[in-house]
C-alpha cells in the first residue's frame, strides 16, 4: 500500500510539472531535419509534409517566407524558418544562429522557392543579430536579425509588414507557414506547407510551459486539433490577414518536448513586444 502511495504521489507530482520546452534545437530536431529534408528533395517517392494538420503551399503563396539552411561550426547543416521584412533584413528565432549547445557559422537564405536544397533566390550570410536578451533556457527574448544583400522583389519573393501596437490577438486565427514536419513519425516532402492556428491566452499557454517560459514577450497558439507547428519550423512566420495587408504577429520559438500533434501549445517571439527593436535595426 505504502509503495502504492508513492507511486500515485509521484504521479501527481508529475502531472502537476509544466511539460518542459525542446531546448537542444540543433541536435534534437534541426540536424536530422536537414538530412530529412535534403532525402526528400532528392527522392522520387517521398511524400508527407511539414506543418501539423496543414496542407501544402502553393509558390508566392507566402512571398515572405525564407528558408533557412543552417550550416554549423562542425560543418554540420541544420534548418529554421524566417521573415523578410525588407529587401536586406529577415527575422528568425535566436536559437537558429544558436542553441546554447551548437553555434551556426553562416546561413543560406532561400527566397521563392518551395524547396530547401533547390531553386530561389540563394544568399550566403554570417550577419546575424540575436536580442540581447535572449535566454537559452527559457527561450525568452528568441529573436534575431539577418541582414543580406539587397534582393529583387518578385510575385514570390516579397517583404511582410510587422505588426505593432498592443492588440493581443487573443481568440484569432493566424496562419503559420514553414518547412518542419507533418506529425511526430512523418516524413518530409519537397514543399511548403501552411495550417490556420487559433491565437490563445498567456495564462492558458502558460498552465502547460509556466511563467518563466511564457512571458509577456509571448504570444501562443492552442494547438488543438493536432494542428500546430512541428520540428524544422523555428524561426517563421505567424501572420494575420492577407494578401498587402499581411502582418507578421509571431516568431516561431517553441512547443512540447513530447511532441507537436498531440494538443499541447506553440510558443511565438510576439512581434509587438519586439518591433521597435527590429525597426532600429532595418
Amino acid at each position: 500500500m505504502k509503495i502504492l502511495l508513492v507511486a500515485i504521489s509521484l504521479a501527481l507530482c508529475y502531472a502537476e510539472e509544466p511539460f518542459p520546452i525542446t531546448l537542444d534545437y540543433h541536435e534534437t530536431i534541426g540536424i536530422p531535419k536537414a538530412n530529412l529534408i535534403r532525402l526528400a528533395e532528392e527522392g522520387i517517392d517521398f511524400d508527407g509534409s511539414r506543418i501539423v494538420g496543414g496542407t501544402p503551399a502553393r509558390l508566392g503563396e507566402h512571398p515572405h517566407l525564407a528558408g533557412l539552411l543552417i550550416t554549423l561550426i562542425d560543418g554540420r547543416q541544420s534548418v529554421c524558418g524566417s521573415s523578410l521584412i525588407s529587401s536586406t533584413r529577415l527575422v528568425t528565432a535566436a536559437h537558429c544562429w544558436t542553441d546554447g549547445r551548437v553555434q551556426a557559422s553562416f546561413i543560406t537564405v532561400i527566397l521563392g522557392s518551395i524547396r530547401l536544397f533547390s531553386g530561389g533566390t540563394r544568399i550566403d550570410t554570417k550577419d546575424v543579430e540575436s536580442h540581447s536578451g535572449y535566454n537559452t533556457q527559457n527561450l525568452n527574448n528568441d529573436v534575431a536579425i539577418i541582414s543580406v544583400e539587397p534582393v529583387q522583389f518578385s510575385n514570390s519573393i516579397s517583404p511582410i509588414k510587422l505588426a505593432t501596437g498592443s492588440d493581443l490577438y487573443v481568440g484569432v486565427f493566424a496562419t503559420a507557414a514553414g518547412f518542419g514536419k507533418t506529425s511526430d513519425w512523418s516524413s518530409v516532402s519537397q514543399t511548403q506547407n501552411q495550417v490556420s492556428l487559433q491565437v490563445i491566452t498567456n495564462q492558458a499557454c502558460a498552465s502547460t510551459y509556466g511563467s518563466s517560459v511564457v512571458v509577456s514577450s509571448t504570444i501562443c497558439i492552442s494547438g488543438s486539433g493536432g494542428r500546430s507547428t512541428c520540428g524544422g519550423d523555428s524561426g517563421g512566420p505567424l501572420v494575420i490577414g492577407s494578401g498587402d495587408d499581411r502582418e507578421l504577429i509571431g516568431i516561431v520559438s517553441f512547443g512540447s518536448s513530447r511532441g507537436c500533434q498531440w494538443g499541447f501549445p506553440a510558443g511565438f517571439a510576439r512581434v509587438t513586444s519586439f518591433a521597435s527593436w527590429i525597426q532600429a535595426r532595418m
